[in-house]
């Protein structure tokens, strides 16, 4: 039998609801043990089995439990993880990290000095049409990549009454979604030199940024990430142009709707791409259009690798560095779109590389 490895949810919204506790659930080797909600009754009709406690402290404080997951309102991520790991206790933050890289280093730094592992929760790795593309582009099916375009699109043309939504610390479209689209670009190419951001709030009463088109240079590459609230037509995930081929693909993931639905992680068909993309290869006659099965999905692997790197000392599945520089790219963006201007990546690069060691 694997050891077990018990775990604390701080935060029953969305994110934990939808995400976090499903995932743990069904992750061999650890057990959803206590919930940190208001709602003791929302909690038990999905997971009758755990414990569920008002106040986060109660928690950390429990030593029985080895890892904490932080799915609380954004402004939140920083200090409760902070709370944690001086309470011993390893930690998955949910997205983003914290509100800006100098509460990240904090974090990486209470990390260090506890000797326990700091992660941010980045599904989007396991996203089947990412994976897809990565098999693609490790068989050199497209070549050098010279253009990539990443979407994440909506069409929700009323302001919601939540909090991504209200101007706090933290809200807004490209703290929500940014993290996950960086993150990926950060994955396949490393930091770009420079970065040139537009936000904006497009929707009428719109009271944070509901817009974005971030571009990420590089010598030959160009990255754009672009995030809307008014895209009727939303299909489009990936368009990526290499110099033998292109790959493009519409639809999102199935994963998250999935969840939405109920479905049980890892259930037949799991992740299986609903509508996969196509690979269009120049030829002397035009190009070829290939359908290319899509790698199934699967976020159950960051969980599988946390609980390895806590009982195995395996590396984490998201590192601090990772993390931080997902923090300084967020950061520059905001920048560069709020001063009208391209931000060079030595402006964003003042980050105290973590250590190597086990606990980052």
């Amino acid at each position: 039998m694997k050891p077990r490895v018990k775990v604390a949810l701080v935060g029953f919204g969305f994110a934990g609801q939808t995400f976090h506790a499903p995932l743990i659930s069904s992750t061999p080797g650890m057990i959803l043990d206590t919930v940190v909600s208001s709602d003791p009754a929302k909690v038990h009709v999905r997971h009758p089995q755990a414990r569920v406690v008002a106040h986060a402290p109660e928690a950390f404080a429990d030593p029985e439990i080895d890892l904490v997951v932080i799915a609380a309102p954004n402004a939140m991520h920083a200090p409760l993880a902070t709370a944690a790991l001086a309470h011993g206790k390893h930690v998955v933050v949910d997205k983003p990290f914290a509100l800006d890289v100098q509460q990240a280093r904090e974090v990486v730094a209470q990390a260090e000095r506890a000797n326990r592992i700091v992660s941010v929760f980045q599904n989007r790795r396991w996203d089947s049409d990412f994976l897809t593309l990565r098999a693609l582009m490790d068989q050199g099916s497209l070549g050098e990549i010279v253009e990539f375009h990443s979407h994440f699109d909506r069409y929700r043309p009323s302001v919601a009454d939540r909090w991504r939504e209200r101007d706090l610390p933290g809200s807004g479209l490209w703290f929500d979604l940014g993290p996950h689209l960086l993150d990926q670009a950060l994955q396949l190419f490393g930091p770009p030199q420079a970065v040139f951001a537009d936000l904006g709030r497009q929707r009428d009463s719109a009271h944070v940024d509901d817009y974005f088109q971030v571009l990420l240079r590089y010598p030959r590459l160009r990255v754009s990430l672009h995030g809307g609230s008014l895209v009727a037509a939303n299909g489009l995930r990936l368009a990526v142009h290499g110099t033998r081929a292109s790959y493009v693909k519409h639809g999102m993931d199935a994963q998250e709707d999935a969840l939405r639905e109920g479905i049980v992680p890892g259930a037949a068909g799991w992740g299986e791409d609903r509508q996969p993309g196509k690979l269009h290869t120049p030829g002397d006659t035009g190009n070829s259009i290939e359908t290319v099965p899509g790698v199934p999905g699967d976020y159950i692997a960051f969980y599988r690798a946390m609980h390895a790197a806590i009982v195995h000392g395996h590396r984490a599945p998201v590192s601090a560095d990772d993390a931080l520089q997902v923090m300084a790219l967020l950061e520059m963006a905001v920048r560069s779109s709020r001063e009208r201007r391209e931000c060079e990546w030595e402006e964003g690069r003042s980050l105290s590389p973590p250590s190597e060691r086990r606990g980052v």
